[in-house]
C-alpha cells in the first residue's frame, strides 16, 4: 500500500450537499443535548462557540450520497440516508469513546472527558433515536424533498436499524474479546463485520434504497460496502497501535493499553511460538507499564501481525471493487465510489 493524505474529492462535494441537513436535524436535539452532539462533531467549541470543524473524514455520508447517483437518482435523494448513518455512526463514537475511556478524539477532549459519562451516553442515546426520525421523515430532514414517506422510506428505516443492531452486537463482541487470551482471525473478522462492516455496508446502499433501485443492486453495493468495512476496519487495527498520534488524535498503542484484541493481534497470536507466548502473556496484565506496551508492538510486528492485516485491507478492497463491478451502476459515482475505497485504505489517519 502506498500511504496517502489525498482525499477524494467527492468527499467535500457530499460533505457540502449533507452538512446543512445534518445541522438541521441536530438542531431538533433538546437544549441540553445539541450543544453536545455539535461539540462532538466539531462545529463549535466546549463553550459553544462555532469553530472550523469538520467532524471527520465523513466517508459514510458520501457513500449514501454516491448509492443514489449510481443508480440514476439525483445526489439529494440519499441526503436522507446519508444524515441518518453519519447519526448512527456518531453515537456509537460517543458511546465508543466512553467503554474505551478515551479522553481525547480529533485532537480534542472527548465529550464524557469534558460533560461527564451520564451526559454522553445520553447524547449517544439522542443522536441514535434521530437516526431513525430522519430517515422515516426525508421530506423534511433533506430540506428539497418534497415525497411523503413510502416503501423506500420504510426499506431505509430497516437497512438503518439492521446495521444499528448488528453495529452493537460486533461492539459487544469486541469488549468481550478484551477478557479472553486468545482470539483467532476468524472470529475477530466476524466482530469487525458487524461493528464497522455492516454500517458502511448501509452506508453504501441506503442511497439506492432511497431511489428505489432493485434489490439485486442493492446487494451489490451493501455487498461492496461490508468489504470496504472490514478493509476500513483492518487500517483502523494497524492505526490503532502504530498510527501517527499527530494524524489519528489519538496517543501510540492506543489499542494495546485497552487489551483490545484486533486484526493485527489476533494475527500474530494465531503463531503459536514463544514470541505469541509472550504476547498473550502482555496482554493478560491487568495494567501495562509503557515499556511493556512498546513491548507488546514490537511482538505483533515481529510475529507477522502488521503484515497481516495490511494484506487483509488489501484483499477486502479487491472484493469491495468487484462487488461494485458486477453492480452494474451508471454514470462517474461508480468510479468515485472505486476511489472512496481506495482512499480508505491508502488513509494514514
Amino acid at each position: 500500500m502506498i500511504p496517502t493524505q489525498s482525499v477524494p474529492e467527492v468527499l467535500h462535494r457530499a460533505r457540502e450537499l449533507v452538512t446543512p441537513a445534518l445541522r438541521s436535524a441536530v438542531g431538533r436535539l433538546s437544549p441540553e443535548l445539541r450543544p453536545l452532539a455539535e461539540y462532538h462533531l466539531g462545529w463549535c467549541d466546549a463553550e459553544g462557540r462555532p469553530t472550523g470543524g469538520d467532524g471527520g473524514k465523513g466517508v459514510r455520508q458520501a457513500l449514501a450520497v454516491l448509492s443514489a447517483e449510481a443508480v440514476g437518482a439525483h445526489a439529494m435523494t440519499g441526503v436522507p440516508g446519508a444524515v441518518a448513518v453519519e447519526l448512527v455512526h456518531n453515537f456509537s463514537l460517543i458511546h465508543d469513546d466512553v467503554i474505551d475511556e478515551d479522553a481525547e478524539r480529533r485532537h480534542r477532549p472527548t465529550v464524557w472527558a469534558l460533560f461527564g459519562i451520564g451526559r454522553a451516553v445520553i447524547a449517544g442515546d439522542a443522536l441514535l433515536a434521530l437516526a431513525q426520525q430522519v430517515v422515516l421523515e426525508p421530506a423534511q430532514s433533506a430540506g428539497s424533498l418534497e415525497a411523503p414517506l413510502g416503501p423506500d422510506g420504510a426499506r431505509a428505516a430497516r437497512c438503518i436499524a439492521n446495521a444499528t443492531a448488528a453495529m452493537i452486537a460486533g461492539q459487544a463482541l469486541d469488549m468481550a474479546f478484551e477478557s479472553v487470551p486468545v482470539v483467532d482471525v476468524a472470529g475477530c473478522l466476524a466482530m469487525e463485520a458487524g461493528k464497522t462492516g455492516a454500517l458502511l455496508g448501509c452506508a453504501s446502499a441506503i442511497g439506492a434504497v432511497l431511489a428505489g433501485a432493485p434489490d439485486e443492486t442493492v446487494v451489490m453495493l451493501d455487498t461492496y460496502g461490508m468489504e470496504l468495512g472490514l478493509a476500513f476496519q483492518a487500517v483502523d487495527d494497524l492505526l490503532g497501535i502504530w498510527g501517527d498520534p499527530v494524524a489519528t488524535g489519538k496517543p501510540a498503542w492506543s489499542d494495546l493499553r485497552q487489551h483490545k484484541k484486533t486484526l493485527p493481534v489476533a494475527a500474530a497470536l494465531a503463531v503459536g511460538d514463544g514470541k505469541a507466548e509472550e504476547l498473550a502473556w502482555l496482554l493478560a496484565l491487568e495494567h501495562l507499564e509503557e515499556a511493556q506496551v512498546a513491548r507488546a508492538a514490537a511482538l505483533v510486528e515481529e510475529c507477522g501481525g502488521r503484515t497481516a492485516a495490511a494484506d487483509e485491507a488489501d484483499r477486502r478492497l479487491a472484493a469491495a471493487l468487484a462487488a461494485l463491478e458486477a453492480a452494474k451502476l451508471v454514470g462517474s459515482a461508480a468510479e468515485e465510489l472505486a476511489e472512496v475505497a481506495r482512499f480508505v485504505v491508502e488513509r494514514e489517519f
